[in-house]
Order: C-alpha cells, then sequence, then structure tokens
C-alpha cells in the first residue's frame, strides 16, 4: 500500500470513527449533567435516568430497521438520513421544557443515531475484504470505545460553564460536522447489483436465516458475550476498585485509563497481525487471552489474590474486545455482502442487548461483593469462547 493510500484510508476510518462516537457521545457525555437537569425541571433523578433508557431503546429498534434499508436503498442515503435526523433531535433535546418531550425526544434521537451505527460496518465491508475489514474495523472501535471514557469529562465541563442544554448542542454542532464529511468524502459503497428489495417478510427471512445459521450464530453471540463481559466491568468496576478494594475516587480514572492503553495495544497488533494470521488465528487469539483473563479474575474471588492482580486481567479483558468484535464481524460479513446491513443490524442490537443484560444482573445482585462481576466476566468469555469452538471454527 502506497504512502498516498496509507493517508487516504486514515482519514476514511476517522470519519468512520467519528460517526460511530456519535451513540457513545450521546449516552454517555450528559450523565454529569442529569443532576441538573432533575433540579431545572423540578422532578425526580429517577425520571432523568428514564432518558437514558429511551434512548437505549430507539437505538436497538432502530437497529433493526435501519440494516434491511442499507441494503436495499444503499449505505449512503442512510448514514446521511440518519446524521441529519441526530442532529435535529440533538436541537429539540437542548430546547425542550419537559421531562416528557425529553423522554420523547431521546427516543427519537436514539433510533436515528442506530443509522450510522450500523451502516458504518456495513460500508466498511463493502470496500475492504476480510482481513482489512478486521483492520478498519478495529480503529473504528477503539474509537468508539474510548468515547465513554472522554465524554462524561467533556460534558460534565460544559454542564458547568454553559449548562446542560449546551451538552445537547454540542452533539448537534458534532453531528452537523460529520455529516458534511459523509456528504464529500464517504460514497456510495453498496454495488447495484446487491441491492435487495425492501419487503417486511423478506426481512423477517434474512434475521430467520442468520439467526438459525450456526456459524453466524456463533458468531454474532461471540462478539456479543465478549461486550457483554465488558459491560459487567463498567457497572460494577467503580463499586469494586473504590468500595471493596478502597482506590481514591479520583485515582479510579486513571485505573479505568489502563483498560484504553490495554486496547490501544491491542488493536494496533491486530491491525498489523491480522495480514499475516488472518482473521479466524486472530479471533481465536483475542478469545483466548480474554477467558484467560476471566478464569485468573475467578481464581483472584476464589483464592482473594487482590487489586493488583485483577487490575491487569481488567486490562487484559477489555483489552481483546477490539479483537474480538472487529474479527467476528469481519468473518460474518463476508458470508453476507448482499446484506450486510441486515447483519450488522442484528448483530448489533444482540451485543446491546447482552451488555444490557448482563449490566442488569449485575444491577440487582448484592453489592458490595466481588463475585458477580467476577462471575459475569468469567462466564462472558466461557460462552463467547464456546460459541466459536463449537459452531463458527469452520466458517
Amino acid at each position: 500500500m502506497s504512502q498516498q493510500d496509507s493517508k487516504s484510508h486514515f482519514f476514511l476510518f476517522l470519519i468512520l470513527g467519528s460517526i460511530g462516537l456519535l451513540t457513545p457521545f450521546a449516552i454517555d457525555m450528559y450523565l454529569p449533567a442529569m443532576p441538573n437537569i432533575a433540579q431545572d425541571f423540578g422532578i425526580d433523578s429517577g425520571l432523568v435516568q428514564g432518558t437514558l433508557t429511551a434512548y437505549t431503546a430507539g437505538f436497538a429498534i432502530g437497529q433493526l430497521l435501519h440494516g434491511p434499508l442499507a441494503d436495499s436503498y444503499g449505505r449512503r442515503p442512510v448514514m446521511l438520513l440518519g446524521t441529519v435526523f441526530f442532529a435535529i433531535t440533538s436541537v429539540i433535546c437542548a430546547t425542550t421544557t419537559s421531562i416528557d418531550a425529553l423522554l420523547y425526544t431521546r427516543f427519537a434521537q436514539g433510533f436515528a443515531g442506530a443509522a450510522s451505527a450500523v451502516v458504518v460496518q456495513a460500508v466498511v465491508r463493502d470496500m475492504f475484504n476480510r482481513e482489512d475489514f478486521a483492520r478498519a474495523m478495529s480503529f473504528i472501535t477503539l474509537v468508539i470505545t474510548i468515547s465513554p471514557l472522554l465524554a462524561p469529562m467533556v460534558g460534565g465541563h460544559l454542564a458547568v460553564w454553559f449548562g446542560w442544554r449546551s451538552i445537547f448542542t454540542t452533539l448537534a454542532i458534532v453531528a452537523c460536522l460529520v455529516l458534511v464529511a459523509v456528504f464529500f468524502k464517504i460514497p456510495e459503497t453498496l454495488a447495484p447489483e446487491n441491492k435487495q428489495p425492501l419487503r417486511f417478510k423478506t426481512t423477517m427471512i434474512n434475521y430467520y436465516k442468520l439467526f438459525t445459521n450456526p456459524v453466524a450464530f456463533g458468531l454474532i453471540f461471540c462478539g456479543a458475550f465478549s461486550f457483554g463481559g465488558m459491560f459487567a466491568f463498567i457497572t460494577a468496576g467503580s463499586f469494586v476498585y473504590i468500595g471493596i478494594f478502597g482506590v481514591k475516587p479520583e485515582m479510579f480514572g486513571y485505573l479505568f485509563a489502563l483498560n484504553v492503553i490495554g486496547m490501544v495495544v491491542m488493536t494496533s497488533f491486530n491491525g498489523k497481525a491480522v495480514r499475516k494470521m488472518g482473521s479466524h488465528w486472530m479471533l481465536r487469539f483475542g478469545l483466548s487471552c480474554q477467558t484467560l483473563a476471566g478464569v485468573v479474575l475467578f481464581a483472584c474471588w476464589l483464592f482473594g489474590w487482590g487489586l493488583w492482580v485483577i487490575v491487569p486481567c481488567v486490562i487484559l479483558f477489555v483489552g481483546t474486545i477490539s479483537i474480538i468484535g472487529s474479527n467476528s464481524m469481519g468473518l460474518l460479513l463476508n458470508n453476507y455482502p448482499a446484506m450486510a446491513g441486515t447483519a450488522s443490524s442484528l448483530a448489533g442490537t444482540l451485543r446491546f442487548g447482552t451488555g444490557a443484560v448482563v449490566s442488569a444482573v449485575i444491577a440487582v445482585s448484592p453489592s458490595g461483593y466481588l463475585w458477580p462481576m467476577v462471575f459475569a466476566m468469567f462466564g462472558c468469555a466461557v460462552i463467547s469462547l464456546s460459541s466459536y469452538w463449537l459452531l463458527s471454527r469452520k466458517a
């Protein structure tokens, strides 16, 4: 690959990564401002937390629809319209005067945000072969995963300096910048011969085909449970580090940042090694590392090994997310080029659905104990590894 091609691909990945960060920013950026929103509206904090549920629900439902639309009408129209409506709903969120209006608008914002999240993977699949797909998605996944680390800090400062409404105004501005980049730099990538007529029955049949195909089923849940294990840490990590092991709250962010460093290292390794070793080898490597981390975490709980064994295990577990996610999706979409959007939407819905279920299980488990997080991460790693070896290793 020439130096010019490398720069062109890097710029393309940067745009696609920017599209992907819209949802993490929309979810995490306003978390620090929730008490301010409750105070401004004069309501209970639980109602404000419901706006997060509304966004997630809209996002999950939207993925199921936008994928088939992208397979029928092309990637570009769905991406452009989704980003336009995301910007519009962000402006409406910034001007709402009641919690009910904010709830409905957040649902619509999540629905719109799902369009770009689904189409990004299909665009990359259209443009690159299997190994290059994994390399590209590693970078994009890294951008998306780092976003939740930055979003609360940005949102917190905006809320203090300009008020909570400025957070949604900022989201609208970012969406407009992304829209301009997509309009001028992202071409239509779906070949005309690969377009499929949009029929509800056909869409349901395509979902059924994916869900009942053992290889596709295994690859989808391989990525979904790996992602779910990370959600277990996100849900319980602060309580474990601070509440059980006495880490100071201001130090937790630094320990969390180590996970991001681990992901950067693993993503870089995946980008360099996947062309030589192939997606299957890289996926097996990622799953093996994650399972090893899960086993040692279980041993930490069993033998009381302490924080400084747990931290490296969590870094290894979270660090392999991009390897597993990018290579499992590369193998999945390589088998379904004509309905990559549909496959991507189903995988995305089940990935976030699995993460939500794992998070809910952690939330209702007894607090003040290490075992809920450890059991969840260990169990997710084992299920993820089993999904690959039992169903998908011959993909």
